[in-house]
């Protein structure tokens, strides 16, 4: 009789060896779960995966920053940051050119600014405002002696084009507008100077 109770397991040696393995799953499921949420904190320490580049766009890095009260002169292409007026210009369409220095401030707000040769036609204007309208951080606006009939800036980004039609367009609002190279998120591009058409 008692080498019977030898071979049997009592009931509390029966529970303790449950108990063993429900503590050995239950430790696995942690160290899984673990495993799993040191991953995710490595691949966002890592940042996201860079977009592929928009062909064409040129990088002008280490733009200096500052205000100035004077003009600064202007070329044949919109500058693309630096030295810039204390007040920014008031995103928005605009049928007029805008001042330099303004719109340089906005542009290290988040702004984009879309330029066009001045003799573009109507429809072609019309076009490249369909656009940027409704855009929050957007100016577009006419540059005297602009170099290519439209040029897209940001902070230390700019992409010259030929056409209208070009689908690049889009995709520099989308990338540029508060995008990856603005100095001061969180800038307003209301509230300035100048009072946009649309």
């Amino acid at each position: 009789m008692g080498s019977r109770r030898k071979g049997r397991k009592s009931k509390k040696q029966q529970e303790g060896s449950s108990n063993r393995w429900l503590a050995i799953l239950i430790g696995g499921v942690v160290i899984a779960a673990l495993i799993g949420l040191g991953y995710l904190l490595f691949a966002n320490l890592r940042g996201p995966v860079p977009e592929e580049p928009i062909a064409g766009v040129v990088d002008h890095e280490h733009q200096e920053r500052g205000h100035v009260e004077h003009e600064i002169e202007a070329g044949d292409l919109p500058p693309v940051g630096g030295i810039h007026s204390p007040a920014w210009q008031n995103c928005g369409i605009y049928d007029e050119p805008i001042s330099v220095e303004n719109a340089v401030h906005s542009l290290e707000h988040g702004a984009m600014w879309l330029t066009d040769q001045p003799e573009l036609p109507r429809e072609d204007v019309e076009a490249l405002r369909d656009h940027v309208r409704g855009e929050d951080y957007v100016l577009m606006s006419p540059y005297p002696g602009l170099r290519s009939p439209v040029v897209l800036t940001a902070w230390e980004v700019q992409l010259e084009l030929d056409s209208v039609d070009d689908e690049r367009i889009a995709d520099f609002v989308d990338r540029y507008q508060v995008g990856p190279t603005t100095p001061e998120l969180g800038a307003t591009c209301q509230d300035g100077v100048g009072t946009p058409i649309q």
